[in-house]
Order: structure tokens, then sequence, then C-alpha cells
């Protein structure tokens, strides 16, 4: 995503694919959906990109693995990982913590290598001002 490959990205995803960026508001005592797309989706908001007006900063996203669990039955894996995205700003390259989160992952482990099933983006940030028409 950082490459903004977003057709290699699309190529690591199952057919079944489906991507999620929620977060809980204790304003409101409500969970959020802020984006959810599957595979179809997804490659139309990627397809669509060029036609926004959008900040086009740099991001970059940096995963830490806290947990795998492998499921051999049924030959899934599910990987929580801490998310950082960082943006550097174009008007003098001064870079900031933009997000911070988890990302929730099932990774299918068929025949064919392993694939995304599922991304949920499970953010802590809130604000972030007009955001981004790109993923995290």
């Amino acid at each position: 995503m950082d490459a903004k490959d977003f057709a290699g990205y699309l190529e690591l995803c199952d057919p079944a694919f489906h991507y999620a960026i929620t977060a809980y508001s204790p304003e409101i005592r409500k969970e959020m959906t802020w984006l959810e797309h599957d595979k179809a989706g997804m490659k139309t908001l990627f397809d669509n990109l060029p036609k926004h007006n959008s900040d086009h900063s740099p991001l970059s996203r940096h995963a830490t693995v806290y947990i795998v669990d492998h499921d051999e039955a049924r030959q899934q894996a599910k990987v929580i990982s801490a998310l950082q995205v960082f943006k550097t700003s174009l008007d003098g390259g001064a870079t900031e913590l933009f997000v911070v989160g988890k990302v929730y992952d099932t990774i299918a482990l068929g025949d064919g290598g392993p694939k995304l099933l599922d991304r949920n983006i499970r953010l802590d940030t809130r604000l972030f001002g007009f955001g981004s028409h790109i993923p995290f």
C-alpha cells in the first residue's frame, strides 16, 4: 500500500476478501464503520482514486505483529498487529503520526498460498482531519 501498488495488494487477497475500517466512539457509545468493501469494492475504490481531489502526502504504514493463531483444521491463521500510520507533508516534508490502531487479519492458507480473507483496521484515532482516500 505504501508504494500504491493497488493491483499487487489485491493479488494478495482471497476472492471472498472483506475489508473494514472500524472504531468505537465513547462519545456516542457506539461502534462506527468508516469503510467496508469486498474485493470488487476495493478494486473500484482503487480505480477511482485518480478522480478524487485529495491530499497526496505519502503515508507510511508500520505494523508490529502481536499474535498469530494458526488453525490447521480450517487452514487459516488469525493475526493481530499494532498499526501506526505516518504522513509526510508535501509542503515542507514534516512527518507526523496520522493514526494508530490494530489490524485484525484472517489469512486463508490454501494450496495456492496465503491470501487475505478478512482485514479489520480497528482505529484508536478518531480525529485526523479530512482523512485519506487510500485505505490503511
